[in-house]
């Protein structure tokens, strides 16, 4: 079994920053992608930001420039650093992470989403 933990999540003014960060544990052999993921109220959730295992990035065109993704292979963790923050971007924010098991498997694995609220 794997488990996602988010931690980070608050409440912050606009124009402020928060750092958010995912640890992954359990039976992993390896993590190919993680990433981040935002639901708003009453909207899909929808893709932030994702990085490699390797540090290749990808990012959703409406955070580029102010997010940051990285990552620590070796503790399977990973970060989003949100800078310039505005209050549409209130919501649960969810760490995702692509894992190879250590019986072979391979699945997509969800934490359980810390809440971010952006005040005007």
């Amino acid at each position: 079994q794997v488990q996602l933990v988010e931690s980070g999540g608050g409440l912050v003014q606009a124009g402020g920053s928060l750092r958010l960060s995912c640890v992954a544990s359990g039976s992993i052999k390896s993590i190919n992608v993680m990433g981040w993921y935002r639901q708003a109220p009453g909207k899909q959730r929808e893709l932030v930001a994702a990085i490699t295992s390797g540090g290749s990035t990808n990012y959703a065109d409406s955070v580029k420039g102010r997010f940051t993704i990285s990552r620590d292979n070796a503790k399977n963790t990973v970060y989003l650093q949100m800078n310039s923050l505005t209050s549409e971007e209130t919501g649960v924010y969810y760490c995702n992470a692509d894992v190879t098991t250590r019986w072979g498997t391979n699945a997509r694995y969800w934490g359980q989403g810390t809440q971010v609220t952006v005040s005007s």
